[in-house]
């Protein structure tokens, strides 16, 4: 078992231990009027997964309007900034790597969270879905379309935000370009409907992205960036494919070769899409003959698919979500074949330790401690 391939180092800008990724993942813990990450939740939650070739947090909101979740935890203040550096701090003194995931909701969030005043978005269009507000799930509004006062505001938002990682002592940040929000927003023809340089082309759509990766550039080494992408998100976060879709991503990946980035991060679909005719089924298979930096790739994968989409050369790097939520010794269960646990979806976002810091690595269950 010793000899899987998940388990080897990775050094192509990275220098991983092994090529086990712990996914970003919203939980939902700061709960605290500043969104503040804690010393006794956010700081022993990420240090139990140590381990992981490499840690991706939480979406973490570069500013406040940024926000559309509950009790997730920010980058953009200094009070956030202090507390995200006991979290690295601890994961480093154990060995381990953390990127930050730098996140922009966009219409996904609620007037809830910005005093009643409607989100921002591309085009003012209802995504239709739900927001996760302190009240509980709400219906999403009509957004306001974003100026170009306000998109530029947004690039140096994200700029800030990379900057304060740097201090906070991240090894690196993720562009959370992906699952419905604002960047995706902005790349779908069904919620953007722009017609200045934002919108109607592929090129105009992705703009936005590439200004945000221009400016974060001048503060961290691109060597040190990543971004995550959806391709064949459908019916969900208010996202609807179309026959540019996946168009659209080839001209992204394509074109972000021309960068030395960490690594791009690639879901498989969440939804069943072969009765879409321009969605791709395997996106690992289909994207990775377009681009030559690091692949990582996420969404179902086990011990066993994950170990054969690196043998198969469709990816570099696995990201596992919920399998680390109830396992935090994931790689040394992966090692020893160890049996895995299983999750509790109702403690997913609820607050407190409960199903955030209780569950045992293997060794400290009662019958094998």
């Amino acid at each position: 078992m010793s000899t899987q391939v998940l388990l080897t180092p990775y050094h192509k800008n990275l220098d991983l231990k092994n090529r086990v990724v712990m996914a970003p993942m919203t939980r939902s813990r700061a709960t605290n009027d500043g969104n503040i990450p804690t010393e006794d939740l956010h700081v022993p939650y990420y240090k139990q997964r140590a381990s992981a070739g490499l840690i991706i947090t939480e979406g973490s909101q570069v500013s406040k309007q940024a926000v559309g979740y509950v009790s997730t935890a920010g980058i953009h203040t200094k009070e956030q900034v202090d507390g995200w550096k006991k979290v690295t701090k601890e994961v480093h003194d154990k060995g381990g790597k953390i990127f930050i995931q730098l996140w922009h909701v966009g219409r996904m969030s609620h007037p809830d969270f910005h005093n009643g005043n409607l989100p921002v978005a591309p085009s003012a269009l209802n995504p239709n879905a739900q927001s996760y507000t302190p009240e509980g799930f709400k219906d999403t509004v009509t957004p306001k379309a974003m100026s170009i006062d306000e998109i530029k505001q947004t690039v140096d938002d994200f700029k800030n935000a990379a900057k304060n990682a740097v201090e906070a002592g991240f090894d690196g940040v993720e562009i959370h370009s992906s699952n419905g929000y604002l960047f995706h927003q902005f790349f779908n023809g069904t919620s953007n409907h722009r017609t200045d340089e934002y919108g109607g082309t592929i090129e105009n759509r992705t703009r936005f992205f590439f200004e945000v990766l221009e400016a974060i550039k001048e503060v961290i080494p691109q060597e040190k960036i990543g971004a995550r992408f959806n391709p064949s998100l459908d019916g969900m976060f208010g996202i609807t494919m179309d026959e540019e879709t996946i168009p659209t991503f080839e001209y992204i990946i394509k074109k972000l070769n021309d960068y030395n980035l960490a690594y791009i991060h690639l879901s498989e679909p969440f939804t069943e899409v072969s009765d879409i005719p321009y969605a791709v089924q395997n996106i690992a298979e289909h994207f990775r003959p377009l681009y030559n930096g690091t692949l990582m790739i996420n969404a179902g994968f086990d011990q066993e698919s994950g170990n054969k989409v690196i043998e198969e050369g469709n990816a570099d790097l696995v990201a596992y979500g919920k399998l680390y939520i109830s396992n935090p010794d994931l790689v040394e269960r992966f090692a020893n074949g160890y049996e895995l646990a299983d999750w509790d979806d109702d403690t997913f976002y609820s607050g407190g330790k409960e199903g955030y810091l209780d569950y045992p690595t293997y060794n400290q269950q009662p019958e094998h401690a």
